[in-house]
C-alpha cells in the first residue's frame, strides 16, 4: 500500500517513550490530533527531574453524556506508565475509537501517578502504592501482620553489605519454607504499618485518589449505565504477555468479564492470576459508589523479567528512598534497575504489548456495543 505523501505513519515502537515528559508530549499530541476534549490535573508543589509539571491528563472522545464508556488508565503504578502510555498513544493514533458505538464514549486517563512515572518509582510522592490506597480510612485498616515479619529483610539498613546478605538469606529461607505464593501474598497484598515499606497503602487518601474520584465526578454523568475499564500494569508473568485479571469478589462481574473477554480472564479473588489478592485497589473507587453504574474493571498485567528480579528492584528502590536524599553511589544503577524491571525497551516487547492492548480495547468496545 502506498500512503499519501502528507501522511506520517508511526511504528509501534514510536508510541512508547523513554521519559515521563516525552510520554506526556506524545499523549497530548495524539489526543489533539484525535480531536479529544482535554482536561488537566496538576500535582501541586512538586516537579519532575527536568523541572516539568506533573500532570494527570484526561482525554475524552464521543458524546457529552454517553450511556457507555471505555476507560483506559496508565501509570497507576508510576514507572509502569511507559507501557500504558504507549498503549494509549497507539489507541489514539490508530483511531481505534472509530469503532465505538454511537452512544458510547472513551476516557483516557494518562499518568494517574505522575510523580512515580517521572521519578521512576512505582509508588507516589508519599511512598504510597496507589493500588492499595482506595480504602475507607474512617474504618480500621486491613491487618499488616503478614508483612510485618518480612519488612526488615525487604528493606535492610544497607544494600551493599552484610545486612543485605543476611536479609537475602532470610527471604530465601522463607520462600523455601512457605512457598512463593504465600510469600507473594504476604508482601504484595497491601500493608498499612510501614511508611518506608513495599506496597504501603497509606493512612489517608492520596492526591491521585482524590483526583481519580474527581475525574469520575466530572466526566461520568448519571446517563452512563455501563463502563469497561482497562488498567495497564507491568512486572508479573511471562515477558510480553498481558494477563487479563479481574479484581474483586463479585461473582457476577467475573462472569461478565469472561463473557466479554473470554475464558482466559483470571481472578485475584480465586487465586488464579499472577497477581496476589490486593486490598484497596483503584477498582474499589467504583465499588464504594452508590450509583447504579455497572463497571467491568480489568487489569492487563504485562510480564517483564522474573518476579524475584522485579522484587529485588523494588527493594533497592525502597531502600534508596527510606532515608530522604540518601547519599550513595548506587542511585543511578538502582534507577536503571527499576525502570528495566517494569519496562522492556525492545521493539518485540512493545509490539507484543500494544497488539494485546488493542485487542482488548476492541473486545471491550464490542461488548459495550452488544449490551
Amino acid at each position: 500500500m502506498k500512503f499519501p505523501s502528507w501522511l506520517t505513519v508511526m511504528s509501534i515502537s514510536e508510541y512508547f517513550a523513554g521519559t515521563y515528559r516525552e510520554a506526556r508530549n506524545n499523549f497530548l499530541a495524539a489526543a489533539r490530533t484525535a480531536g479529544t476534549k482535554l482536561t488537566h490535573y496538576t500535582l501541586p508543589n512538586l516537579y519532575g527531574p527536568e523541572n516539568e509539571e506533573l500532570v494527570v491528563d484526561v482525554a475524552r472522545l464521543g458524546p457529552n453524556n454517553p450511556t457507555r464508556i471505555l476507560m483506559l488508565i496508565s501509570a497507576t503504578h508510576g514507572v509502569e506508565g511507559f507501557c500504558g502510555s504507549g498503549c494509549q498513544v497507539g489507541y489514539l493514533t490508530d483511531q481505534l475509537y472509530n469503532v465505538l458505538p454511537a452512544n458510547a464514549g472513551a476516557i483516557l486517563i494518562h499518568a494517574l501517578n505522575p510523580f512515580g512515572f517521572a521519578r521512576l518509582r512505582r509508588v507516589n510522592e508519599d511512598n504510597v502504592d496507589l493500588n492499595r490506597n482506595f480504602q475507607d480510612f474512617s474504618k480500621e485498616l486491613p491487618s499488616s501482620s503478614l508483612y510485618e515479619p518480612l519488612h526488615n529483610w525487604l528493606v535492610p539498613k544497607d544494600w551493599d553489605g552484610d545486612q543485605r546478605r543476611t536479609a537475602d538469606a532470610a527471604l530465601k529461607k522463607y520462600i523455601s519454607d512457605f512457598g512463593i505464593q504465600r510469600f507473594q501474598a504476604s508482601v504484595s497484598g497491601g500493608q498499612y504499618s510501614r511508611p518506608t515499606g513495599l506496597f504501603y497503602g497509606g493512612i489517608r487518601e492520596s492526591w491521585s485518589n482524590r483526583v481519580f474520584r474527581q475525574i469520575l465526578g466530572e466526566h461520568v454523568s448519571s446517563a452512563t449505565k455501563e463502563m469497561a475499564v482497562l488498567d495497564f500494569h507491568t512486572g508479573l508473568g511471562k515477558s510480553g504477555f498481558g494477563e487479563p485479571i479481574y479484581l474483586g469478589s463479585d461473582e457476577e462481574g467475573f462472569k461478565r468479564a469472561r463473557k466479554w473477554y473470554g475464558e482466559e480472564v483470571k481472578s485475584t479473588d480465586l487465586g488464579t492470576s499472577v497477581s496476589a489478592n490486593v486490598t484497596g485497589s483503584v477498582a474499589d473507587a467504583f465499588r464504594r459508589s452508590a450509583s447504579q453504574l455497572e463497571v467491568t474493571y480489568l487489569v492487563l498485567e504485562f510480564g517483564t523479567i522474573p518476579i524475584l528480579e522485579v522484587l529485588t528492584a523494588l527493594r533497592a528502590d525502597h531502600w534508596l528512598h527510606a532515608v530522604p536524599n540518601r547519599v550513595t553511589g548506587l542511585r543511578d544503577a538502582i534507577k536503571r534497575q527499576i525502570r528495566d524491571a517494569f519496562y522492556v525497551d525492545a521493539p518485540w516487547w512493545k509490539a507484543a504489548v500494544y497488539v494485546r492492548s488493542a485487542d482488548f480495547a476492541l473486545r471491550a468496545t464490542r461488548a459495550l456495543g452488544s449490551s
